[in-house]
């Protein structure tokens, strides 16, 4: 796995929701495995089929947030840098509208509220660039222009 950048914020929340799963939710499934193995037979015992299943899938969540942990660079959100870094909140103008977007980690990102990812094609395009700048991107639809209008 590639090293990673994230911000402090998405780096707290991945350890967060790895705390979630290796102390309430491990806890949680030991006890409906001790339940069920209470109810008599595993060979025919759908409870325990189904806690055995959420304990190997809890179990693939936290080894995949455990190696993402140790292949992240965490970096300081935006600044007064006149650069788009990460954290910045960027405001561009494309074909006449105006939009804004924050660059976040690639585990923060939401596009349909703006947060886009450090590694998108978008984000890519307006890491490192200033006020003023204009970037194409090529999606899906074609090369679309953007104007960098607004950093904060």
């Amino acid at each position: 796995m590639n090293e990673q950048i994230i911000s402090q914020e998405g780096y707290n929340k991945i350890k967060d929701e790895l705390t979630y799963l290796t102390t309430t939710k491990r806890k949680e499934i030991a006890e409906r495995i001790e339940r069920a193995k209470e109810l008599g037979d595993l060979s025919e015992n759908a409870e325990y089929s189904e806690a055995k299943d959420a304990q190997a899938l809890n179990e693939g969540k936290v080894l995949e947030l455990t190696n993402i942990l140790k292949n992240v660079t965490i970096v300081e959100n935006g600044g007064p840098s006149g650069e788009v870094v990460m954290g910045s909140k960027v405001t561009v103008v494309s074909d006449g509208k105006e939009k804004q977007y924050t660059i976040v980690s690639f585990n923060e990102a939401d596009p349909l509220n703006g947060k886009i990812s450090n590694e998108s094609p978008l984000g890519v395009a307006f890491l490192h660039r200033h006020k003023g700048e204009q970037v194409e991107v090529e999606t899906p639809r074609g090369i679309v222009k953007y104007k960098i209008t607004k950093i904060e």
